[in-house]
């Protein structure tokens, strides 16, 4: 349950000036999860990790991320990164599905303990 607080200005109430309401707000979060059936082949083609800039996150952290992450080199990283912030998006690597799937889940992680919204989605490789 969450409280909330208001200071009533220039009114003393029971509670010294200070108003308390227990009622819950009217909010209601829908999240949108979409599920995915994969074959085993499915799992084994090749997909393509991409980034996507954003306005946030320091380049030096994508940099970092892309180096521990994807086993980029520097001079490779530093491009991938110049690319998604001046292009809007940037191809990092080509890896097996699952692969993939865990090097992004793991980069979110690390991105999202620092604090930061760096992004990066999957897409086949055609």
């Amino acid at each position: 349950m969450l409280y909330y607080v208001a200071m009533l200005a220039g009114r003393a109430g029971a509670h010294g000036g200070v108003d308390v309401t227990t009622e819950e707000p009217d909010v209601h979060v829908i999240p949108e999860v979409t599920f995915k059936v994969a074959e085993r082949e499915d799992l084994e083609k090749p997909y393509r990790v991409i980034i996507e800039n954003d306005d946030v996150t320091p380049m030096d952290f994508v940099v970092t991320i892309l180096r521990v992450f994807f086993g980029l080199g520097f001079n490779r990283a530093v491009v991938v990164m110049l690319t998604a912030h001046y292009e809007g998006r940037a191809h990092v690597t080509t890896l097996p599905y699952e692969e993939a799937q865990e090097r992004v889940y793991n980069a979110h992680h690390a991105a999202r303990e620092a604090g930061y919204p760096l992004t990066f989605y999957l897409e086949p490789d055609t």
